[in-house]
Formats: C-alpha cells, structure tokens, sequence
C-alpha cells in the first residue's frame, strides 16, 4: 500500500511542477499525502497494539501461564522478535523448572543423608548408655566393638557423601595415569578378605598380562570396591567371585560376577540411584555405594551395567573406553 500511495504521489507531483497552473495536481498530491499520513498512523498504532500484546504475553508467561500462542503475529520483523522473545521465555521457563527439580532433589537427598545418618548415631547413643551400665568386662567389650563398628559406618557414610559432593561439584580430580588392572583388583579385593573368609568364600580372577588403562587408581579402587562389597554381601555361604579383566583397542573390561541370589527385576533400573534400597538389601546398606561407583566410572570415560547371569547370581560390566568418538 504505501509503494502504491508513492507512486501516486509522484504522478501528482509531476502534474503539479509540470503544468503549474492545474489545481487538480496540488489537490491530488494533497489528497496522496494525507492518504499516506493516515495509512501511517493507522500502521503505527497497530504496531504498538502488538507490541504491547506482545508484552502482555510475555508477562503473563514469566508468571507461570503456559498455554500462550505467539504464531499470531505475522508482520516482518515483529514476528521474529515475538519468535526470538518466545524462544527467550520457553529457556527462561526450562531454567526454572530444571531449578525447581533441582531443589526438590537436593531437599530429597538431605532427608535422607538425615536419616542415614540418625540410625547409627541413635544406636550409638543407646549402645553408650549400656556401655555406662554394664558391669562384665565381656559384655563392656562387645558394647565397645558394636560401638566402633557403627563409628565405621558413619565415617564412611560420610566419606562417601563428600567423594560425591565433589563430583557433584566438578572439583574431584580425576588422574590420568597408566593404572595396571592386576595391581587395581587386589587393592579392591584386599578389605574384603577378613569378611570373604568368615564367610568361606572366595574370588577367583582372570586377568589379561598387561592389561590396564588411563585413569585415577585411588578413585577406581573405590568403585571396584564397593562393587566387589555389594557381590559378596549378597552371595551366600561358601559362594564365588569372579573377576575377569581384559584389554583389548577400544576399551579395558572389568566384569565381576558372583553366584548369589541375583537382583530382582524390579530393582534393575533403579540399582544405580542414590539412596536406593533393593528387595535384598541389608538393614545396614546405605544404597550410596553402587551410585558412587557409576560416577566414578562414568568421570573417567567409562561405563557401568548391571545385569543376572543365566545360571544364577549377578554380573557388572565396568568399561574404560581408550576415546571418545
């Protein structure tokens, strides 16, 4: 329209310069440019209607509306800043939903670092006042290693808690050295062995000569451990450990097998989540250990599943890849 009114006003202009003495060409021109100026303001004012609707919108949805249609606005470069200013909301709104889940989760994770950690410091306490109590020398021992035992248990809660707290946080360290697969398993294995034989069980390892990878020993020892831990405390009397460690150009294996009782399906997808607690689990499992084992492994440019072997028992496959594709 207002390419059309120029031209109009052109030809009115050309008829009044050239043929002075025609009114016809000062009133069509005057005609044109009033045309023009009402066209303007008609266009203006419904610009800024948009705009303030626009604005409206935008409003409405930062304060938690989320059904807003934007596609209604259809002139030029006004439809681009209403699709640029929706894409800007819908990430503003991600944002927060993302910090809101965050919070509900870290709220999650408080309850029951509380509650973990009020079980052994109620035994404890209650531990103590019989302590105080007991007149046998016996009985004042047995009180005191129950003590020190749940003093165990609350030291490496907590440990564990903060070696999660800092991958959490991005700050652990992880090393990039040769670590030799031999050496890491019996490291892994060396705190279990008082508890493997009180249980007459055994591990048994497969280990490829040579075999190893580029990582952090002392945080991968902490994996494998806990792993190894979680294997025997659900084998039973007399069971058996597996351990078979390969290398080969992609990646170096470690796969841990164990003839227990195996996990239930329902526990399967949920093994690896913090604070979860299986069908099988011990009075004294934490559910922390696996979770930490996976982002260990996982900060290193691994991989760790969890799976049931066809003849009984349960096997993790943990994986340090050589590189990322």
């Amino acid at each position: 329209m207002a390419v059309s009114l120029f031209i109009l006003i052109i030809a009115g202009s050309i008829d009044f310069f050239f043929f002075p003495g025609s009114r016809s060409g000062i009133a069509y021109t005057f005609l044109c440019c009033l045309a023009m100026g009402l066209s303007w303001l008609i266009f203006t004012k419904k610009r800024y209607r948009n705009l303030k609707k626009l604005a409206v919108d935008a409003d409405r949805m930062l304060h938690g509306e989320r059904n807003l249609n934007f596609t209604n606005y259809q002139e030029g470069e006004l439809a681009i800043l209403a699709n640029e200013v929706e894409k800007l909301l819908w990430r503003l709104t991600e944002q927060s939903d993302k910090l809101q889940r965050e919070k509900r989760y870290l709220s999650d994770s408080l309850a029951d670092i509380s509650h973990q950690l009020r079980t052994p410091l109620t035994s404890l306490q209650l531990l103590l006042t019989r302590l105080l109590e007991a007149q046998d020398e016996g009985e004042k021992r047995r009180l005191a290693y129950e003590g020190a035992r749940l003093l165990e248990r609350v030291d490496w809660l907590v440990d564990a808690l903060l070696k999660i707290s800092k991958i959490d946080a991005g700050t652990a360290v992880f090393a990039k050295e040769r670590v030799d697969a031999e050496a890491l398993v019996e490291k892994a294995l060396n705190p279990l062995g008082i508890p493997m034989e009180l249980r007459e069980q055994r591990a048994l390892r497969e280990v490829e000569a040579g075999a190893g990878f580029r990582g952090d020993a002392a945080w991968t020892v902490e994996a494998l451990g806990n792993i190894l831990k979680n294997c025997m405390e659900h084998t039973g009397q007399g069971g058996t450990l597996w351990i078979h460690v390969l290398e080969n150009h992609l990646y170096t294996e470690f796969q841990i097998e164990d003839n227990g009782e195996g996990i239930d399906p329902e526990d399967l997808p949920h093994l690896f989540e913090r604070f979860y607690k299986g069908k099988n689990a011990s009075d004294s499992s934490v559910g922390i250990g696996l979770a930490l084992s996976r982002m260990i492994v996982c900060a290193q440019n691994g991989t760790l599943k969890a799976e049931n072997r066809d003849e009984g028992g349960a096997r993790f496959t943990m994986r340090f890849y050589k590189g990322v594709v």
